[in-house]
């Protein structure tokens, strides 16, 4: 059976690049890759298929001894490869699949490799600040300036981590992937490369002001805007303000983290406010009006009704915490506390046993009860 052209396998035209001829292979890998193709029993020969072809054509004097005299190039020796494609050792499919192993599983395995083979810069930390803040602020919201010691952009070098500014070079030991590989068998072992420590570049004379880093370590002033409505727990992201990436790498971001201070007076749930208001017991009995504080910094009017006790609550419609996302806020929630008077003059007193009188002969059911309880208490006297 006549073999196949090899630009046809991979699909690429005969004068097509090198780059063209990977990207051909790379597609055809990932289509054909038996893994992807249980159920397709031709799937495991036509990749085999297209690693022969691209064991070729990558190589400059195989591709130029295919593209004189095509597959006879390879029979008997011919095309100085040492024998035909596809019939040596499982390195020849190792070393064809492991050019493109990366730009098929890179981002799965959580690889850093650039899309032109290079590694990329490493990216800067994330960076977390807490910012305490009072109740009336998380109502208000504010513009507060904060200090975070960070790692910046080297000034001298601008990032590159090289003396006078000049560019780093690739690594000659990894050629800038940033991990070298070793052949064992049919499999490709990856580690770190020795040589650059796995950032893919090397640096003749590091710069003196940040030892070859990129970066150094400063503290920034940051204006933070906090919106109303946040509480603790509240998470605020400022994109690209964290740590600086290694020579020239991306920086990372800075997480806010807000805790709200507890407020002497309110209590917060959610958006909703509560507060304890001291009444008299006379206001609480014959009922009136009392002036409560809000968190605004106001005071709102609210009627007590007549025979309130303590514990009992009232609410105050959207006087509590604005909604941090959307319109509208909480309510306030005022619970009574009916105030026992103490420290109390003859007259009073007197008053009060005239009322407690009173209060007996228009009530003999109450009167009958509060008999029984003296006689009790009197007798565990006795």
């Amino acid at each position: 059976m006549a073999k196949r052209d090899y630009y046809e396998i991979l699909g690429v035209s005969k004068g097509a690049s090198a780059d063209e001829i990977k990207k051909g292979y790379r597609t055809k890998a990932k289509e054909l890759h038996p893994d992807r193709n249980a159920d397709n029993p031709k799937a495991e020969a036509q990749f085999k298929e297209a690693n022969e072809a691209y064991e070729v054509l990558k190589d400059a004097n195989k591709k130029a001894a295919y593209d004189r005299y095509g597959h006879a190039a390879f029979e008997n020796g011919m095309g100085g490869g040492g024998g035909r494609p596809g019939a040596g050792s499982q390195g020849d499919f190792a070393s064809a699949f492991s050019d493109v192993f990366d730009d098929l599983f890179g981002d799965f395995m959580g690889g850093q490799r650039g899309g032109g083979g290079g590694r990329r810069a490493a990216r800067g930390n994330d960076l977390r600040y807490n910012l305490r803040i009072d109740l009336e602020e998380a109502y208000t919201g504010l513009q507060k300036t904060i200090t975070v010691p960070t790692a910046v952009e080297c000034d001298t070098c601008h990032g590159s981590g090289a003396e006078g500014g000049a560019e780093p070079q690739t690594c000659p030991t990894c050629s800038g992937m940033g991990k070298v590989r070793a052949q064992q068998g049919f499999f490709t072992v990856e580690r770190t490369c020795p040589t650059c420590n796995g950032m893919g570049q090397t640096i003749k004379n590091p710069c003196k002001s940040c030892q070859g880093q990129g970066r150094v370590e400063k503290e920034k002033s940051l204006s933070v805007n906090i919106p109303a409505g946040v509480e603790t727990g509240t998470r605020i992201r400022l994109a690209g303000e964290g740590e600086a990436g290694m020579r020239g790498g991306p920086t990372g971001d800075l997480y806010i983290f807000i805790e709200v201070r507890e407020h002497k007076l309110f209590e917060r749930e959610g958006n909703n406010l509560f507060c304890r208001v001291p009444v008299s017991m006379t206001d609480a009995a014959l009922g009136g009006d009392i002036e409560v504080p809000t968190i605004d910094g106001g005071r709102s009017r609210v009627k007590i009704p007549q025979g309130s006790q303590s514990g009992r609550q009232m609410r105050l419609r959207a006087k509590g915490m604005p909604a941090l996302r959307g319109a509208g806020a909480g309510d306030m929630f005022i619970e009574l506390a009916v105030e026992t008077p103490v420290n109390l003059t003859g007259k009073q007193k007197e008053l009060l046993r005239e009322f407690d009188k009173l209060a007996t002969d228009n009530n003999p059911q109450s009167t009958s009860f509060f008999s029984s309880v003296k006689s009790f208490w009197d007798s565990m006297k006795g």
